[in-house]
């Protein structure tokens, strides 16, 4: 008695997850077409407000990178002082992770610190910014990643100039600047009024 009462539990048990598995998929099913459905314009604005900041494979990224950097992004290597494509870069605009795009760092904020590395006093964004320790080279350090795409940004000290008395010593090859002129065009928009 028990075994069958146990048969008909089960029975019933997999008629109900049938049926959720059919309904969940008529769900997702209609939830696709509406999202074919919408106009290019409304995708690209929803995607603004809730930007998908993504890191693509290694091998992908070793076809679109420099070998420099994917060994600081991916293996977080450092690049040399004085001999990296930002480090003295006057221009204004923003810093973004080269893998992701996420942005990271503004120009407003960048200054000359003599290191030979691009260095902020802040983020741009502080949430797309984490921190980890580093205990390597037999020092204890402030290793900064960028939160999406886990890239290897650089570190983080406390002899800056700024209010909070911060240095982010960047590494260039991790970062893509792009000029204020070409915010909007690659949709970092919000970030051009405070080059006006």
């Amino acid at each position: 008695m028990l075994i069958n009462n146990l048969k008909k539990s089960s029975v019933s048990a997999g008629i109900v997850t049938v049926a959720f598995g059919l309904v969940f998929s008529v769900f997702a099913f209609n939830s696709n077409l509406e999202a074919k459905d919408m106009s290019a314009s409304d995708q690209v604005t929803i995607k603004n407000i809730t930007p998908d900041w993504v890191r693509p494979s290694d091998n992908e990224l070793k076809k679109t990178l420099t070998p420099l950097q994917f060994d600081v992004t991916r293996k977080d290597a450092t690049e040399r002082a004085f001999k990296n494509e930002y480090w003295d870069n006057k221009s204004e605009g923003i810093y973004v992770d080269v893998v992701s795009g996420e942005p990271l760092f503004s120009s407003k904020d960048k200054y000359k610190s003599g290191t030979g590395w691009p260095s902020f006093t802040k983020p741009l964004v502080a949430t797309n910014i984490t921190e980890k320790e580093d205990n390597s080279f037999f020092s204890k350090r402030t290793e900064i990643r960028s939160k999406f795409a886990d890239s290897h940004l650089g570190h983080v000290f406390n002899d800056g100039p700024g209010p909070n008395g911060l240095r982010y010593c960047m590494n260039s090859a991790s970062l893509k600047f792009v000029p204020k002129s070409q915010l909007k065009e690659l949709g970092y928009e919000k970030f051009a009024s405070q080059f006006k």
